[in-house]
C-alpha cells in the first residue's frame, strides 16, 4: 500500500503496487517497482525494487553513490558477493556492474544521481556471477 499526503508518501512493501521496471525505457524483464521520490530527469531519490528468481539488472556504471538495502531475499552482484536480508550495500560512484536474484529479492534503493547504461562491449568485460 502507498499512501500520499503533501507532507509525506508511506510505502509498505508487503502490499505496495509494483509496476515493471521501466527506468530505462523498456521494462526489465522480472523486474518491478514502486517509485517512492525517485525524479526520472536527475535520477536522484528512492524507490522499492522487486526482482523476480533468476532476474538480472542491466549492466550499469554509478554515476554517484547508489545505497540500497536488501529486505528480502537476496541479490549476488557479478564479482559473486552475495547481500541477504539486512544487508546495507552502497556502490561508490564510477562501479560497473549487473546483479542477479537467483531466489528474487526485494531492495530499498536510493539514488544520487542516475546511472548509465553500459554499452555491449562494456558489459562483455564485467565479471560472470
Amino acid at each position: 500500500m502507498t499512501a500520499s499526503t503533501h507532507r509525506r508518501i508511506v510505502v509498505r512493501p508487503d502490499d505496495a503496487a509494483f509496476v515493471p521496471y521501466d527506468r530505462y525505457g523498456e521494462p526489465v524483464p522480472g523486474m518491478y517497482w514502486v517509485n517512492i521520490s525517485l525524479d526520472r530527469d536527475t535520477g536522484c531519490g528512492m524507490f522499492l525494487l522487486r526482482m523476480d528468481p533468476g532476474s538480472r539488472s542491466l549492466p550499469h556504471e554509478h554515476v554517484d553513490y547508489e545505497e540500497f538495502h536488501v529486505l528480502k531475499g537476496a541479490l549476488v552482484d557479478d564479482d559473486g558477493s552475495v547481500f541477504g536480508p539486512g544487508a546495507i550495500v552502497s556502490f561508490r560512484p564510477g562501479t560497473c556492474h549487473s546483479s542477479t536474484a537467483p531466489e528474487g529479492c526485494t531492495l530499498l534503493v536510493s539514488l544520487r544521481c542516475g546511472n548509465r547504461l553500459l554499452s555491449a562491449e562494456e558489459a562483455g568485460k564485467l565479471p560472470e556471477a
